[in-house]
């Protein structure tokens, strides 16, 4: 307290609710993640590197992979209870000295993933709301502009709640945990107990060299294919950045992130085991022309439109859910970087209606540029799948930013959180970034062989692309007006 004010660990004044216990926290970890219906979302994608058995086997790899990196966030998580995440942490493990700039550009790569991943996942939702009207609409030829309509309504629903209705998100998230577990039990036995007949284990567990049609041999196949799984489960930082709306972060940011990634591999895998069994024709299901594939599965399943309908309208309302949790994180990610002087205008997205709980410039900047990333499929919908796709490599760089630091440094400028990796905080941060290195090498290979411009894979670029935007700000207003977040001077001057 300083003057009757509340001052919170990042140095800030409290000025966000702090109603996130740690049920409503798991909820928003689950409901962010939503892994199931991340897995069924991108299947026809992820179906091309190996086939069901490249899909399931990929995404064991990778929930191993991030529960690597889940448990780095974490120990920091509890030891820099932040709403920064990732950006505070990487201005705190270099030391002063370099930790202004590191977390400056670490911050700016978290953000530009984060609203890539909110505009892929409002795309999802929307092409699931067109494909519920087509269930009984057939002679409608889907265009992008109905998507696109689609995109907005959700937008500003979604934007509308964040803004005038956080007090009842807790309860929301709440309701989303229990649509993510009972709705995804519920899917997983009408698919399996419905279809007049199931496909073979063969089909499901083998022929992973039958159905590798990337061109690429089996083992890159294979190695490329993991981001379809990373795609499913790789938000491990989410809740971190809630860390101001919440009575006891140290203890259950902890507890949050690893009950997304157990609780998220869980849903997914055994849905993606009950969703293969009920496939009885793949080549139908690649070569939909709906806006969601995953409604021919639940129609070859089902057999009814009525239950096709049924188990799509499951997975709208989880991903309206999820889109709030993701405008959250969008949302105060920025507002935390304004808040340290780090972006453009940062008075104006540094601003908080305390009544409403909510950063509303911050959270309605995020709306805007999602509309406009959301029109891009109007033009080229390659572009948009390749700058959604991108999230998964510009999260995990952020994440490799603020753990490296920490081995370099022999882990020193780190205070010890409740959850603390002792002993096994070495190997284990240097497995997490060796591991973030070699996937992120491998998720910028060319989709499949021979390269052509739709299998061209632009990650590399859009990643060298946002740090040079990242750069320029950096010359023009950060190396000489950036302080770097008070945090780090409150954690780090009594040590240097």
């Amino acid at each position: 307290m300083e003057n009757g004010v509340r001052i919170n660990a990042s140095g800030h004044k409290d000025q966000l609710k702090r109603q996130y216990g740690l049920l409503a926290l798991c909820g928003l970890a689950l409901n962010i993640d939503n892994a199931w219906i991340a897995l069924g979302g991108s299947v026809t994608i992820s179906i091309a590197n190996g086939g069901p058995a490249g899909v399931l086997y990929e995404l064991i790899v990778a929930c191993a992979y991030y529960a690597v990196v889940a448990a780095c966030i974490a120990e920091l998580a509890s030891a820099i209870p932040s709403s920064g995440g990732v950006y505070h942490y990487a201005s705190i493990t270099p030391g002063l000295k370099y930790g202004r700039v590191l977390g400056f550009f670490t911050g700016s790569i978290n953000f530009f993933g984060w609203l890539f991943d909110f505009a892929s996942i409002c795309q999802i939702c929307s092409n699931v709301a067109v494909q519920l009207y087509a269930i009984f609409h057939p002679d409608l030829v889907i265009e992008a502009w109905h998507v696109y309509v689609a995109y907005i309504l959700i937008l500003l629903v979604v934007t509308l709640t964040c803004v005038f209705a956080n007090r009842i998100i807790p309860v929301l998230q709440d309701a989303g945990l229990a649509l993510v577990v009972v709705g995804g039990l519920v899917t997983i036995i009408v698919l399996a107990a419905m279809p007049d007949r199931h496909a073979s284990s063969d089909f499901v567990w083998n022929n992973f060299t039958e159905n590798n049609i990337t061109g690429w041999s089996n083992g890159v196949a294979f190695l490329t294919g993991v981001l379809n799984g990373a795609f499913t489960i790789g938000t491990v930082d989410a809740i971190t950045h809630m860390a101001e709306e919440m009575p006891d972060p140290q203890r259950d940011l902890p507890k949050g992130v690893f009950a997304q990634i157990g609780l998220g591999f869980l849903t997914a895998f055994f849905f993606g085991i009950a969703l293969f069994y009920s496939v009885s024709d793949l080549d139908a299901v690649v070569s939909s022309n709906g806006s969601f594939p995953l409604a021919t599965i639940y129609a070859q399943a089902t057999g009814t439109k009525g239950g096709t309908f049924c188990l799509l309208f499951i997975v709208l309302l989880s991903l309206l859910i999820c889109l709030v949790g993701t405008l959250l994180t969008c949302s105060r990610i920025w507002w935390t970087l304004a808040r340290d002087n780090a972006t453009p205008f940062s008075p104006l997205f540094s601003a908080v209606n305390e009544d409403l709980s909510c950063p509303i410039p911050a959270t309605l900047l995020c709306t805007v540029i999602g509309l406009g990333l959301g029109a891009i499929p109007l033009g080229s919908k390659t572009a948009f799948t390749d700058l959604a796709g991108s999230f998964i490599i510009l999260t995990s760089t952020s994440y490799a930013l603020a753990i490296a630091p920490n081995l370099v440094t022999g882990r020193k400028n780190v205070p010890k959180g409740p959850f603390h990796l002792g002993k096994l905080g070495y190997p284990i941060n240097a497995a997490a970034v060796l591991l973030i290195v070699f996937f992120d090498i491998m998720y910028c290979f060319p989709f499949g062989l021979p390269v052509t411009t739709p299998l061209m894979n632009y990650n590399s670029v859009i990643l060298v692309g946002v740090i040079a935007l990242t750069a320029i700000w950096w010359f023009i207003h950060g190396g000489k007006k950036y302080p770097g977040p008070q945090i780090a001077h409150l954690i780090l001057e009594g040590k240097e």
